[in-house]
């Protein structure tokens, strides 16, 4: 979406997901709320204020990526310009198992724009990241679990920001600090890089990696097969959507799982 000059601000649900899984809580809890979802990687922001309806509330889903938000979610975020500080902002951010202090990096964020973020929320969906041993999705019961469990949490928060509830209530998990305020920048520094993704003699050209790329950072060559850009959010949309299993990270991906939301889930 290309914002101009004229358009009022009158999409106050945004998200960024690589997956599945936060675009299912957005869409779920916009249906709940009436609002529309805007996808992030889609957003061109330009350098003009934009205009918030009065009493409209302004709403951010993502995954956490290393107990923080994405780099392209904080980035959207300091790009924002609006004319009047929101009434109310919340956040809801999916994890695997923790969100270390997402809330206190993404409050803060918030609070830099001079604006307040009344509230924050965390769903625990099944886990994407495999780029490191000992990380792999989740065996199929937990998925499951895990899905009727985050079902009856966007419910909770549905009744939450209905009510302009003010609170956070995000699961830290164990040492969050660590995670989020040391952990994270090395992961930054050392993991972030899109050098390491290949494709495997297996890959036939499909292009469905080069789709799934939410930020267009993958453009198939001329043999067909798949060449990353410099821009990578490390979503690994692209390892997860091959149908072949084609895509590795280095060989930290060799014999791990692939996982995608599957939005045909009868349960759900």
């Amino acid at each position: 979406m290309l914002f101009s000059d004229s358009l009022i601000f009158n999409c106050s649900l945004y998200d960024f997901s690589g997956t599945g899984n936060s675009r299912w809580v957005a869409e779920s809890l916009g249906k709940r709320l009436g609002d529309a979802v805007e996808d992030i990687a889609d957003v061109k922001i330009e350098k003009e204020e934009y205009t918030l309806p009065e009493g409209e509330i302004l709403g951010f889903v993502f995954p956490v990526y290393a107990w923080a938000p994405p780099t392209i979610v904080m980035d959207f975020i300091s790009l924002l310009r609006l004319s009047s500080a929101p009434k109310y902002v919340f956040f809801v951010c999916t994890c695997g198992d923790d969100s270390g202090k997402t809330a206190d990096i993404f409050c803060k964020a918030v609070k830099e724009k001079g604006w307040e973020c009344n509230a924050g929320f965390s769903v625990i969906m099944p886990n994407t990241y495999v780029s490191l041993p000992g990380f792999d999705v989740d065996p199929l019961h937990i998925v499951s679990k895990k899905l009727r469990e985050a079902k009856e949490r966007i419910e909770y928060i549905s009744s939450k920001l209905a009510a302009r509830a003010r609170l956070i209530d995000c699961y830290e998990g164990a040492s969050p600090w660590i995670k989020s305020y040391l952990i994270h920048p090395l992961f930054m520094h050392t993991l972030m890089s899109p050098k390491p993704f290949k494709a495997a003699d297996s890959c036939i050209s499909c292009g469905l990696c080069e789709k799934a790329c939410p930020v267009r950072n993958i453009h198939l060559k001329e043999r067909g097969k798949p060449e990353w850009g410099s821009h990578c959010t490390m979503c690994l949309a692209c390892y997860h959507s091959c149908p072949k299993h084609a895509i590795e990270y280095s060989c930290l991906t060799q014999k791990k799982g692939q996982y995608l939301f599957d939005k045909s889930n009868k349960g759900l």
